[in-house]
């Protein structure tokens, strides 16, 4: 998984048929060039970067132009993969994940006419340029969805705990893990969550043995995994010890047997929308995107049929007050 190089993958889809609504703006899209960075984790891990490879391809179908997705296998491909997407000319190049923040901040200074994106990190944080863009996701309010599920569902088994496996701590993880743990109080009084951090998003095993720990010896009852491909681990352990999982990212329902649900985090949108948008000009430098629960950004999967109705009524409930504003997740862990 850690082989050292580059791996360059430049895939071209092309549509027939009229784009937009003049000539002129079928012109300026057609042949548009738009370049995916993975993280480390590559495009083979279950939802995060595989999501957004998808949108990458969705948008270069739309508009009849090229993508470019390149793969990191370690830190050190970074500049070499960026210099790959500058050079072959790529007109936006989004980075697919927080780790690769330095780098956007590098790039977009050194590169001033191209445009930059990233997933999971705000401009403020990579420069504050006029050529980046932030893809931020409301993680919080998904977190606390499927926090309201995991306290009943505790609640049920006798022990008001349930837990965590987490990747690395970092804003993109903790905000999930906060709307998690503040929704869940809410929703059963006296539930506890203990949080664990692997430091890793794909080694398996170390995630495995977290839920292993927060269930044998924490007594957890509901792991929620925020690891990535590390954390499908810690969803097949609760499952092997009889306990329940929620994934992260994509939908995770068929990871293992017992998957009380998932939240969703749609990265294949915002790179979708991404693309479209700088494609037609639109796009907002110096400045973020949010992809909440309003807008569909952010969301929850398959629900296991072992959930009352009752609770999910519940769960529904607090998704109308966070959509009207009348709560608020913290996106900070505390």
């Amino acid at each position: 998984m850690f082989a050292a190089g580059v791996a360059a993958l430049a895939v071209a889809i092309a549509i027939g048929g009229a784009l937009g609504s003049s000539k002129a703006d079928a012109a300026q899209k057609a042949g548009y060039k738009a370049a995916l960075v993975s993280d480390v984790a590559g495009f083979n891990d279950n939802g995060f970067n595989k999501n957004q490879l998808k949108g990458l391809k969705q948008a270069a179908k739309k508009l009849g132009g090229t993508a470019f997705p390149i793969v990191s296998h370690s830190s050190s491909d970074y500049q070499p993969n960026y210099n790959t997407a500058v050079h072959d000319g790529a007109q936006i190049i989004i980075a697919a994940g927080f780790l690769l923040g330095p780098t956007v901040k590098q790039y977009a200074q050194q590169y001033p006419n191209t445009k930059f994106a990233i997933t999971d990190d705000p401009v403020s944080d990579i420069g504050g340029f006029k050529n980046e863009e932030g893809i931020t996701y409301a993680t919080q309010e998904g977190g606390c969805l499927v926090g309201v599920l995991a306290a009943k569902m505790a609640q049920k088994m006798g022990h008001k705990v349930i837990g965590v496996a987490g990747g690395l701590k970092i804003p993109p993880v903790d905000s999930y893990i906060a709307g998690y743990k503040y929704c869940a109080a809410k929703a059963v009084k006296g539930t506890k969550t203990v949080v664990q951090y692997s430091g890793d998003f794909v080694d398996q095993s170390k995630c495995s043995a977290i839920a292993q720990n927060e269930i044998q010896g924490q007594k957890a009852q509901v792991i929620f995994q925020v690891a990535g491909l590390c954390g499908d681990g810690a969803l097949k352990e609760a499952s092997k010890l009889h306990k329940w999982g929620i994934g992260v990212d994509a939908d995770e329902y068929s990871v293992a047997s017992r998957i009380l649900t998932s939240a969703l985090k749609k990265t294949d949108v915002g790179v979708y929308d991404t693309i479209l948008a700088a494609s037609k000009g639109h796009f907002k430098g110096g400045q973020n995107l949010l992809f909440n629960l309003k807008n569909n950004g952010v969301g929850v999967g398959k629900i296991s049929p072992k959930v009352p109705k009752s609770w999910i009524t519940l769960m529904n409930s607090y998704k109308a007050k966070i959509i009207s504003g009348k709560l608020k997740p913290p996106a900070v862990l505390k």
